[in-house]
């Protein structure tokens, strides 16, 4: 088996649908692979839209949801790929993507984690798919907004690499679970996602363990995909999200930063993030916000 795809989905017939068909379209006859769909519980049509137009793929129905983590560690256990695809029910496959990729990886075997040029839908480059590990001072600088006024800064533009040209392969820190390929041999030295994070972060906490390991990084805008961000288990469930991506970061400052800083810098983003949590729930309250974490453009 070349190619294993893991897509977990909440609700999100229609979304998924569009996703399904884009991917089943993009690959045509290349590739061995599989494709595994792990519901957390959907109360909507996914079963049905599923059985109808895609008979061929597996379906895992969780009873509850169980979190994006756990669900999608359910179905990477499942893989028999040589690499192993994660990726959203609200993602549009660009035809040849995972041919360009894999042909890539086959080329450069120590790059074990690679991710494609993700895009929104008005075509811009969602800038979260490559980022740093988020250390205290990308987080200041992004949240100080002064990434945006100085874009081409490496002091100021580390958290989302706006200073790297978005046409250039380039070894990064980290990419977004949206759309990440993992090579089987990284699963097998440093395991599956930490399932201490119900949803956020773990692609961050999975990257991080992959380097540590001397595996390699790669944004590879050769290959895009689209990508409407926010359309799954987020929108269906705003407030466990918002409190979701908040204690994520705050588990994997814990797990992996907090060991390289002095403990008031430590208590400093602690409570930073506490306020940013309220902040949320009150934006989001008052509907000035509909995008969970960061901001996608």
């Amino acid at each position: 088996m070349d190619l294993s795809f893991v897509i977990v989905s909440l609700n999100t017939s229609d979304y998924l649908k569009g996703c399904l068909e884009s991917l089943v379209d993009s690959l045509k006859d290349t590739f061995q692979y599989e494709i595994i769909v792990v519901d957390n519980g959907s109360r909507d049509n996914t079963f049905a839209m599923l059985a109808n137009n895609f008979p061929f793929i597996t379906i895992i129905r969780n009873p509850v949801n169980y979190g994006y983590t756990k669900a999608m560690n359910i179905g990477l256990r499942l893989c028999k790929g040589n690499y192993l695809v994660q990726l959203n029910p609200d993602v549009i496959v660009y035809p040849d993507t995972f041919q360009t990729i894999i042909s890539y990886l086959g080329e450069q075997k120590d790059i074990g984690i690679c991710t494609p040029k993700i895009i929104n839908p008005d075509g811009s480059l969602q800038k979260q798919c490559r980022r740093s590990f988020a250390r205290p001072w990308d987080v200041i600088t992004y949240f100080m907004g002064l990434d945006r006024i100085f874009p081409n800064s490496k002091l100021f533009g580390r958290y989302l690499l706006t200073y790297l040209p978005e046409e250039r392969i380039s070894d990064v820190d980290s990419v977004s679970g949206s759309c990440m390929v993992i090579r089987k041999e990284v699963i097998n030295q440093i395991g599956y996602l930490d399932e201490q994070f119900f949803a956020y972060q773990e692609d961050t906490d999975f990257c991080y363990r992959a380097k540590e390991s001397n595996w390699r990084i790669i944004y590879f805008p050769n290959a895009v995909i689209k990508h409407f961000g926010g359309r799954g288990g987020s929108l269906n469930q705003p407030y466990k999200a918002i409190t979701a991506w908040h204690k994520s970061y705050f588990l994997y400052y814990k797990k992996h930063l907090a060991r390289d800083y002095f403990f008031l810098i430590n208590w400093s983003m602690y409570f930073a993030m506490g306020i940013k949590l309220v902040y949320s729930y009150i934006r989001f309250f008052l509907r000035f916000e509909r995008v969970v974490g960061t901001k996608k453009p």
